[in-house]
């Protein structure tokens, strides 16, 4: 027998969404690693320099980067001004699910930053795209309508293919960096702001459709 669907369901990402990390990983890196961080356009990866000489580093220098600092310093990390207080109310109508690209080395300990600030919701560490896990995590809950949150454009673009129905907002939270990425393809709306993405998400939610389908390339 086929299950009814069920309440709304949000998954949402967590850097630059909920948390920065761009800042503080810039700050990390200058002293601990002599690395520059400047975006100065969409990739993360070509922002990163050698402080010495100025030479970007190569791709598999990058990831070792980014796991020790969710190793060891994701204290350094703090609240998109708005966010939680934002999850807070979405929380009351709909179920959230954080999926964050941290890998699942670091699942617990995104799961405890957040529930430090008073946010308790399932989370999942991921890798690559986040269309597979957006579609697998719909074909579990079934819920009524479905919200993704994500500052990336690829992620969108992904969610797009494999879960078309769901609502897609791009959200870049961190204002170094949000000029510098353009909206997405393939979201339905493009926020910065959490008070005007929490009426967003929550309209998407009380008019409980489907999203519109997208024309891929």
């Amino acid at each position: 027998m086929t299950r009814p669907p069920s309440r709304p369901l949000v998954i949402t990402d967590c850097d630059e969404v909920l948390m920065h990390m761009v800042v503080p990983f810039a700050q990390w890196v200058d002293e601990e690693h002599g690395v520059l961080f400047r975006m100065e356009d969409a990739s993360f990866a070509g922002a990163l320099k050698r402080k010495e000489c100025g030479t970007p580093l190569e791709a598999a220098e990058v990831w070792p980067l980014l796991d020790g600092f969710f190793r060891t310093e994701m204290g350094r990390q703090t609240e998109i001004p708005g966010a939680i207080a934002a999850m807070v109310a979405i929380g009351d109508v709909a179920d959230i699910i954080v999926l964050t690209n941290v890998g699942p080395d670091h699942q617990a300990a995104r799961s405890e930053q957040l529930a430090a600030l008073g946010f308790h919701a399932p989370v999942i560490g991921s890798r690559g795209g986040k269309g597979e896990p957006v579609r697998a995590l719909i074909e579990e809950h079934r819920p009524s309508v479905a919200v993704f949150i994500d500052d990336l454009p690829n992620h969108h673009h992904s969610v797009a293919l494999e879960a078309p129905d769901v609502w897609r907002l791009h959200f870049v939270g961190e204002p170094a960096i949000a000029d510098k990425v353009r909206p997405a393809k393939y979201a339905h709306a493009r926020i910065d702001d959490w008070n005007e993405a929490r009426d967003w998400i929550l309209a998407r939610l009380t008019e409980n459709i489907p999203a519109p389908a997208a024309e891929l390339a």
